[in-house]
């Protein structure tokens, strides 16, 4: 799979080969979607916590006499049943991740990237570098080329004035080749990808 490749000005700067392996298949939302749920899975928190009835901050004393009261049986005010008593079988903290084997990872890895190829949504850039670190010069590049919500993956290094520049500029991400994700590819309209990146992408994926 052949593609050009651009300057950050719009200009051709030649062009690259995609492997066919990595750009060139049938995207399958299944795996996608058992990648991306993976990810976010593993990124909630899990934090919720709910007092249990041994937790609430209440007398254990017995509320009534057990018998001749004509009401039920009762031990202490910290029941569930009663208000501001504790909650029966509430959520506790716990890990809601899953495991996923690194093979599966990749391959929804290598379906994401065919994803972007197939729908005309990757570009690749010969490099993601700007001599000053001026967010204004970036966006207006950004503008011209027609890139709304946009990820570029660079090499294995992200330029740090790039990376200066791209930060005030709402819906541009940057990553460099070992941070790219499914979820992250999937959520932009637009995949840019540096010289440096495929290479890179595609010594990871093979």
């Amino acid at each position: 799979m052949k593609l050009d490749v651009i300057k950050l000005d719009g200009k051709k700067s030649g062009s690259v080969d995609l492997g066919d392996e990595i750009f060139g298949l049938e995207p399958r939302a299944d795996i996608l979607h058992r990648v991306v749920r993976w990810q976010r899975n593993n990124a909630q928190a899990g934090t919720h916590k709910v007092k249990t009835r041994s937790e609430v901050s209440y007398s254990t004393k017995k509320i009534y006499r057990q018998k001749g009261t004509g009401g039920a049986r009762h031990g202490a005010r910290s029941a569930p049943i009663f208000r501001g008593g504790g909650v029966y079988k509430g959520p506790t903290p716990r890990s809601h991740g899953h495991e996923l084997t690194k093979k599966f990872r990749k391959l929804g890895l290598r379906h994401a990237l065919s994803a972007k190829a197939t729908a005309g949504e990757l570009v690749v850039i010969d490099t993601a570098d700007l001599k000053d670190a001026k967010t204004s010069v970036l966006a207006k590049a950004i503008k011209e080329l027609g890139w709304k919500r946009a990820l570029v993956i660079d090499g294995a290094e992200v330029s740090e004035n790039f990376a200066k520049a791209a930060r005030n500029i709402e819906g541009l991400d940057i990553l460099p080749s070992q941070g790219a994700n499914v979820y992250d590819i999937l959520k932009r309209d637009t995949l840019v990808l540096t010289k440096a990146g495929v290479e890179a992408l595609e010594a990871r994926l093979k």
